[in-house]
């Protein structure tokens, strides 16, 4: 008999509109000595089973959703099912590209909760960052090797969030050869190169994509600033689409040194950008001080809140950074603000935007509104997969 996990009376309500999240506090008691990753039955009070998902012990996230069909068998097909309806999502959206770069499974939106994955050019990479996830991880590989042509798959299972599951970081070749030091991708018609074993979140953020390109419908004569610019695609972008000059600003200098890069391979005149090695809210200030000025200003910064807790803290920071950008625009100027933090509502966001503009003395506009980019799906039982919030403001 399958173990299974009793929800407390009343607990019942996120699961049967088909969220994936079961937590702790609801959890009335566990059946059949379930370990960390087995699949469990989901009981209500009344006895009724809801569903199928991931035991996760240490987690306040106990159970994560596989299904909500209880009679559902999660097995070897079960994944291969669920991994190539997210393949064909891909493929009907135009961006299965084996030149390019696309997140191929987005988690709990492709039914795949705590697993990530990505494919860059030739190479894939994955991420499994919950229990459930890890205990199929070598069914999942087998599955994705079987389904894609690549020279290897690579496992960067190192977020921070795998703590919180009570797993340790894992990072390494699961399949084929190991990617070299810088995967060279396409992006229309620009050129980079993603850092798969080191870099950022897989080495890449690919959920900037479509906000790259819509920047290139404000750049043309623009003198850019580009905050926390990682290896400055936002900065390519730009300047190939007629900025008058460029500065990528980052604390990493190995970032930096792939932002040149990017530069070459794109044809574009060195001399019309600059690569800053620098605390962006120090050098914010200090160009405030300076009274420069900037025609466009892209804010990227990392997730300043990691749970409900930092909500605060994070505001703070989106606030000071916006407040100092808002100060530094011309007339006229253009600024792109983004948030990754899945705490800070979109509603929040602009809230604290709407108050760094005042606190600044601008009046200021929406223009457009932004998120990931569609291989970022959101399901619609799943609100929190829209981490993404980014707002194109005019003063």
């Amino acid at each position: 008999m399958a173990s299974a996990v009793f929800l407390k009376p009343g607990r019942d309500k996120s699961l049967l509109r088909r969220h994936p999240w079961v937590f702790s506090n609801a959890v009335a008691r566990a059946e059949g000595d379930p370990r960390a990753g087995d699949t469990v039955d989901l009981v209500n009070a009344d006895g009724r089973r809801l569903g199928r998902g991931a035991w996760s012990p240490l987690s306040q996230i106990a159970v994560r959703a596989w299904t909500f069909d209880p009679d559902e068998k999660v097995d070897e097909g079960f994944f291969r099912e669920r991994l190539d309806r997210a393949f064909e999502l891909r493929r009907a959206e135009g961006l299965w590209d084996p030149t390019g770069a696309c997140r191929l499974v987005n988690a709990e939106s492709d039914g795949l909760p705590g697993v990530v994955v990505d494919r860059y050019a030739g190479f894939v990479v994955c991420q499994f960052l919950s229990t459930g996830a890890e205990a199929w991880k070598e069914t999942i590989a087998r599955a994705i090797a079987e389904t894609i042509e690549c020279e290897g798959i690579y496992e960067r299972s190192d977020a921070e969030v795998r703590k919180k599951e009570g797993l340790e970081k894992t990072v390494g070749v699961l399949r084929g050869v190991e990617p070299p030091d810088l995967v060279e991708i396409r992006e229309g018609a620009y050129r980079f190169l993603a850092d798969v074993r080191e870099g950022h979140k897989t080495g890449f953020y690919l959920d900037q994509r479509d906000n790259r390109l819509a920047l290139g419908d404000y750049a043309a004569g623009a003198e850019t600033l580009n905050c926390f610019s990682y290896t400055g695609a936002f900065g390519v972008v730009a300047l190939a689409s007629g900025a008058a000059r460029v500065t990528n600003v980052d604390s990493s200098g190995p970032a930096l040194a792939v932002a040149r890069r990017h530069t070459e391979i794109n044809g574009l005149d060195p001399e019309r950008i600059e690569n800053v090695e620098a605390d962006v809210f120090d050098l914010l200030r200090t160009y405030r001080d300076s009274r420069r000025e900037f025609d466009l200003i892209v804010l990227d910064p990392p997730k300043f809140a990691e749970s409900r807790a930092q909500i605060d803290r994070a505001a703070r920071g989106y606030k000071d950074i916006n407040l100092l950008a808002f100060k530094l625009l011309r007339p006229g100027g253009t600024l792109f603000t983004f948030s990754c933090s899945g705490q800070v509502s979109p509603d929040l966001f602009q809230k604290i935007v709407a108050g760094a503009a005042l606190d600044a003395g601008r009046d200021a506009r929406i223009v457009r509104r932004l998120a990931q980019s569609g291989d970022h799906p959101v399901a619609t039982s799943f609100p929190e997969g829209l981490y993404l919030k980014g707002l194109v403001c005019k003063v």
